[in-house]
């Protein structure tokens, strides 16, 4: 996976230039304000915009070129960000670091039960308690992958060659599960606003807002 998206990342820096989810960040921004944000899987850094201004960044990704993309991206709007090569699984930061949290896109790309469990397990240990988090990943029931499993390979096109990106679709009431098996409390849940199905089950994307209880580890 890491050589796949690795070979990804010049194109997926032009191709998602601005985060699809930058209504969604810019309110969490005017939520928060200002503190410690960890980006876990920031990718070429689109999704820090919103919170360059106030916060403290840090960005997270298990792909050494996107992060490269990552640093490009930051000196082009003018912010900067500390940039960590990890994977969302073991993050290497110690318990209750941030604040706050974003994963756009990351986890649906984590291929075991068990690393996708740890890795919600990970972003509760770093934050503080009464931090929140957003978290998105594609919906297993979206109409075009209606006949599909629950694992599925999408083809990404760079020159002559087809690369394959590993997804675990999530459904609403299994994402919901997870994270309130590790202890955290839904905020909200929706479909994301650029997504137009009239049917939430039925959307594209998965988006949550998650808080860590105060008291709790």
């Amino acid at each position: 996976m890491k050589d796949i998206f690795n070979e990804i990342a010049p194109g997926w820096y032009n191709f998602r230039h601005w985060s699809i989810f930058r209504k969604e960040l810019e309110a969490l921004a005017e939520r928060w304000q200002k503190g410690s944000l960890l980006n876990i899987g920031c990718g070429h850094g689109a999704d820090f915009l919103p919170f360059r201004e106030n916060f403290e960044l840090y960005g997270l990704d298990f792909s050494a070129r996107m992060l490269s993309f990552a640093v490009k991206y930051s000196r082009k709007f003018d912010f900067s960000t500390n940039l960590f090569l990890a994977d969302a699984s073991y993050l290497p930061f110690a318990d209750q670091t941030f604040d706050w949290a974003i994963s756009v896109a990351t986890y649906h790309h984590i291929r075991s039960k068990q690393e996708r469990l740890l890795a919600i397990r990970e972003l509760k240990r770093i934050l503080k308690p009464g931090g929140e988090a957003f978290i998105t990943v594609w919906n297993r029931w979206q109409p075009r992958f209606w006949f599909s499993g629950k694992e599925i390979t999408v083809p990404w096109r760079t020159g002559e060659k087809v690369l394959g990106r590993y997804y675990y679709l999530f459904s609403y009431p299994e994402l919901e599960k997870l994270v309130e098996k590790e202890g955290f409390q839904i905020i909200k849940l929706s479909s994301g606003s650029s997504d137009r199905h009239p049917f939430k089950f039925f959307s594209r994307n998965i988006c949550l807002l998650v808080k860590k209880e105060s008291g709790t580890n």
